[in-house]
């Protein structure tokens, strides 16, 4: 998998490894019992802190979505229906929240955005 991270971004570098990874095992890009990279061999490709990944990864098991077993490394967990479809959704909210701030910066009025989603989900389901 590859990770972009923006350094400049208010986003500290762990959030952004934990939403790109939370992202792809949602999106089932990264299926159960996938193994994930090492926290080292991770560090060393993104040349970021060890401490950075692992932070990262601690954050993903907390909220369920990856295993750390002692010895042999972090796994994907099988997520479930419940936790996918809660991810998905706040997932969404986030698109939508960015696609409203971008359009406010330049004069497009929510009903315009409106309009515009109804027409191309139409086009896209014919």
């Amino acid at each position: 998998m590859s990770f972009r991270l923006d350094p400049r971004s208010p986003v500290p570098l762990y959030a952004q490894i934990a939403e790109q990874l939370r992202v792809a095992i949602v999106a089932r890009d990264l299926t159960p019992d996938t193994l994930l990279d090492s926290v080292r061999a991770l560090a060393g490709r993104l040349r970021i802190n060890p401490a950075t990944v692992v932070q990262a990864y601690r954050q993903l098991e907390v909220e369920g979505f990856v295993e750390m077993r002692q010895g042999s490394g972090t796994f994907v967990r099988d997520i479930g229906t419940e936790l996918r479809s809660r991810e998905q959704e706040s997932q969404a909210r986030e698109l939508v929240k960015v696609l409203i701030e971008e359009a406010g910066k330049r004069g497009i009025r929510i009903e315009a955005l409106r309009t515009a989603f109804d027409r191309l989900t139409r086009e896209t389901k014919s």
